[in-house]
């Protein structure tokens, strides 16, 4: 676990939507390849006839699946130190329609402030089975070189130590539990946002309300609570809501 060089962690969390705001809008060749991929999730032939079926499908999932879905949202946390004492947790985020942006932005803030694997970090909650590969796989489909933090194709585990994943931490080994962000907080003692959208929602709400403000403060919300959980876990203090601020344009 981690203790020292806590200013040279950039602790983030992306939100994702899927690629077309329905179903219907997809190509016939998409169309046909999300059929077959949702396929295995039916049990019966008259499932598999039903279009509609696939529509709902596509609503609830596309989103998470690097091929059919986008990042619509990346929210960063760094903690400002003084003395060895956490000063403050600085939010931003990088947000909005045109995904090669978000993606060409994060890419170059992090190649410029955190690009030594040796010394930098990259935190978040399961980052290592979603974050950083949808991240990844989206940067190639659009030809965006992978910045150095993120390109870990072909690895092994002792070149990632890197990547400092909260659910990993949890599982202390175990490799068959999943443990959401909001479970963890709960039993750790960390106050979760209750918020009134969670990630199977952010699709409807990037398309239906295009209300992006709502999905980026969901996002840096997350961020907040996984830097919580990381210093619980490190047997730190939490830090207090006065001592956190948001970097805006």
């Amino acid at each position: 676990m981690i203790t020292k060089n806590l200013h040279r962690i950039l602790f983030f969390d992306i939100e994702t939507a899927s690629n077309a705001p329905d179903y219907s809008l997809l190509d016939s060749d998409l169309k046909a390849l999300w059929e077959h991929k949702a396929g295995y999730w039916l049990k019966s032939e008259e499932e598999k006839s039903d279009p509609d079926v696939f529509s709902d499908l596509y609503s609830k999932k596309a989103g998470i699946y690097a091929e059919f879905g986008k990042v619509v949202c990346i929210s960063m946390g760094i903690l400002l130190m003084e003395n060895n004492t956490i000063k403050e947790l600085r939010l931003s985020s990088i947000f909005g329609e045109d995904e090669n942006k978000i993606l060409s932005d994060f890419a170059r803030l992090t190649d410029k402030y955190f690009s030594d694997p040796t010394n930098d970090y990259l935190c978040g909650h399961n980052i290592k089975e979603f974050d950083v590969p949808f991240l990844s796989r989206r940067m190639i489909i659009h030809g965006i070189a992978l910045p150095k933090m993120l390109d870990n194709a072909g690895k092994k585990p002792w070149e990632t130590l890197h990547l400092i994943d909260t659910m990993e931490m949890w599982k202390f080994g175990d490799y068959k539990n999943y443990t959401s962000l909001k479970l963890l907080a709960y039993v750790l003692g960390i106050p979760s946002p209750k918020d009134d959208i969670d990630g199977t929602m952010v699709s409807s709400v990037f398309w239906e309300e295009k209300n992006l403000e709502r999905i980026r403060n969901y996002c840096e919300k997350d961020v907040k609570t996984t830097v919580q959980v990381f210093l619980k876990l490190n047997g730190l203090s939490v830090i207090e809501d006065d001592k956190t601020s948001f970097s805006r344009k």
